[in-house]
């Protein structure tokens, strides 16, 4: 008989110092959004499941859980991703016909792990710019996404660039089966050439060849260049490129520090991007801290096709690889009955202090605070004294 307090695989409990590392850092993220005019959503965990899946793809299928609702008897889904629920929010609810900011940030659950130690549960933090099909908003999700990394303490930044066009513009109208064009993506996210090399025989020899150029295409802007030789002058291959040489010249000048690169057979993620696809990397992972890009059909379903780019992360794996915080300073005081102690804690606490009570027969013995000064009485009165230091400050 398994233990009681024994969790499922891949699913854990998030003690204190780590919970207000990543509460500290929702703050931070929802902060930074809001600066840029985003508008913050809170979309159900739960919806029917063909509005949850319809336009996301085979993999986003998967790593959905599925129930059937007691009440109506229908299929529901627990999100895997919240970005088709905004997709909703903008084109049923808000029903705008400018530009729409949203961001959100709440759980999700996967059926499997994106890795050996990633959490099937993460805490999806995410931002989303509907009704602009202009590079301006690509623009700004990037920018938006390595704001929030870089406000979250990651150093060494790497921006991934890559464009979902490519690979529509290398086939060419070239007809697929989707089980076939679902390997030819694996192979090229997994920079699989022997596979590749396997998969496209048969095909005409201007497609196998740019097929097989793609998982060598990675690297600096000479990628680019790289690209224009390697690849069929399609008018999808020839936009994307230079969308990309634009977007990299000025996330350069706006961050120098920042190592811009591009893996044009990058295909992972979510299936639905149908241009711009990024990836952030920082902290010397090699998980990406935060993908996005564009998707522009995801809203069709829910009856307005508007244009979209947008982002997400990871709040857990983020504060994993974020720059550490000391414990918050706290003021220790004893329990008591007197009047003028407890209106001094409350006074304290009204002000944005942190004042633990040591309850009668404990000693303090929380972790999460350090407490540097103390509540003492001193001729009467209540005051706030530095611990081990002679400096008082009245608590009143």
């Amino acid at each position: 008989m398994l233990s009681a307090w024994l969790l499922p695989e891949h699913i854990a409990d998030v003690l204190p110092a780590q919970a207000r590392r990543i509460e500290e850092l929702r703050r931070s993220l929802l902060d930074k959004a809001r600066s840029y005019g985003f508008e913050l959503v809170m979309p159900p965990l739960l919806e029917h499941l063909e509005s949850l899946l319809t336009g996301t793809g085979h993999e986003l299928d998967l790593r959905t859980f599925k129930l059937v609702d007691q009440l109506g008897g229908r299929l529901l889904g627990l999100r895997a991703d919240t970005t088709p629920q905004a997709a909703r929010i903008d084109a049923h609810l808000l029903n705008r016909e400018g530009v729409t900011r949203l961001c959100y940030c709440g759980p999700v659950l996967h059926t499997r792990p994106a890795g050996l130690s990633a959490t099937r549960e993460p805490l999806q933090f995410g931002a989303e710019i509907f009704g602009h099909a202009g590079l301006e908003a690509d623009l700004e999700a990037v920018e938006l996404a390595l704001d929030a990394l870089l406000a979250a303490g990651v150093k060494g930044l790497v921006m991934d660039l890559a464009d979902a066009r490519i690979l529509r513009g290398v086939l060419g109208g070239l007809a697929m089966d989707s089980v076939p064009l679902q390997s030819v993506m694996q192979a090229l996210a997994e920079k699989d050439s022997s596979s590749l090399q396997r998969l496209t025989e048969g095909m005409p020899e201007v497609q196998r060849r740019a097929l097989c150029a793609l998982p060598r295409l990675y690297g600096g802007v000479e990628v680019l260049q790289a690209a224009r030789e390697a690849l069929p002058d399609q008018p999808l291959v020839r936009i994307a490129l230079e969308q990309l040489a634009w977007l990299a010249a000025h996330l350069r000048r706006a961050y120098p520090d920042l190592n811009v690169g591009f893996d044009l057979s990058d295909m992972s993620g979510n299936a639905y991007y149908s241009g711009l696809r990024f990836a952030a990397y920082g902290g010397h992972g090699r998980d990406a801290l935060a993908r996005g890009g564009r998707y522009d059909e995801v809203g069709a379903v829910f009856g307005r096709n508007r244009p979209a780019v947008g982002f997400s992360l990871d709040l857990k794996s983020l504060a994993e690889v974020a720059g550490a915080t000391s414990a918050p300073a706290a003021i220790r005081a004893p329990w008591g009955d007197d009047p003028d102690l407890r209106a001094a804690v409350r006074r304290l606490r009204d002000v944005g202090e942190v004042v633990v009570a040591v309850l009668p027969g404990h000693e303090i013995e929380a972790q999460a605070f350090v407490c540097d000064r103390e509540v003492v009485s001193v001729a009467g009165r209540w005051v706030v004294r530095a611990i081990d230091a002679d400096a008082e400050v009245a608590a009143a």
